[in-house]
């Protein structure tokens, strides 16, 4: 499947992304700057915040309680479709799923 990040400078990474893999998992495999996975996806850093695209919303679901909580603490200040790449799994019904790194 196809993942687009689009960063604070305008510029794009797409990449392919293998079934399963988390997208902080491909955001450091594809040298996405600014998400950095300090953790290492177990979700005590909120170094790999995005911003899913309004367009991807309902498709990645919310966040779950422990993932809201971490939200509050993101170095760039959250948005209403916050969430943390760790927390996504590639899946065939997310191809063309496009993620904002947000500024910090």
């Amino acid at each position: 499947m196809k993942v687009t990040w689009k960063l604070p400078d305008g510029s794009e990474i797409t990449a392919e992304v293998t079934h399963g893999q988390t997208l902080m998992e491909a955001a450091l495999a594809n040298n996405v700057p600014g998400v950095i996975g300090e953790c290492g996806g177990c979700m005590s850093c909120a170094t790999c915040h995005v911003v899913v695209d309004e367009a991807w919303r309902a498709a990645t679901g919310a966040p779950g309680e422990m993932e809201d909580a971490m939200l509050d603490v993101t170095a760039a200040p959250r948005q209403p479709a916050s969430r943390l790449s760790c927390q996504i799994t590639a899946a065939p019904e997310l191809d063309g799923l496009v993620l904002i790194v947000p500024e910090e």
